[in-house]
């Protein structure tokens, strides 16, 4: 199957998992959805995740994250997409937004590597916003 848009995908994935109350979501794997994974873990919007090779493309299992709370809500409120492989959206280091006053995180695929906007604008380089979570 061929999908134009992976890291949607991923988004979706993630967000049709959390609202169906799944422990495990099981993903197609890339160097870019494995690095959205490792920020979205460090981050602690997920549980953890593993990469697992398969011989073809390779797989990510990704524990979601939930409050403690019976019958707990998703961590992720909203995981939106910005970017799009028909409409790109560049940000310089001065313009990098912030997602609801800092609460919440952006993600930018830079120069230097794929990285939350809190560390963009830390180092003051910019690069395509991926998407937020908050």
């Amino acid at each position: 199957m061929n999908i134009t848009d992976p890291i949607a995908d991923l988004l979706t994935r993630i967000r049709n998992g959390q609202s169906a109350g799944k422990d495990v979501i099981v993903v197609p794997a890339s160097k870019m959805k494995i690095a959205i994974t490792h920020l979205l873990k460090d981050e602690g919007f997920v549980r953890a995740y593993k990469c697992i090779r398969d011989g073809r493309q390779g797989l990510i299992k990704i524990a979601l994250k939930y409050s403690d709370e019976i019958g707990g809500k998703g961590v992720i409120s909203s995981i939106k997409r910005s970017s799009s492989p028909s409409r790109r959206y560049y940000v310089g280091a001065e313009e990098i937004p912030f997602v609801k006053n800092g609460f919440g995180i952006g993600i930018l695929s830079t120069s230097q590597g794929v990285m939350t906007c809190r560390e963009a604008r830390k180092r003051k380089i910019g690069g395509e916003y991926l998407l937020s979570v908050y």
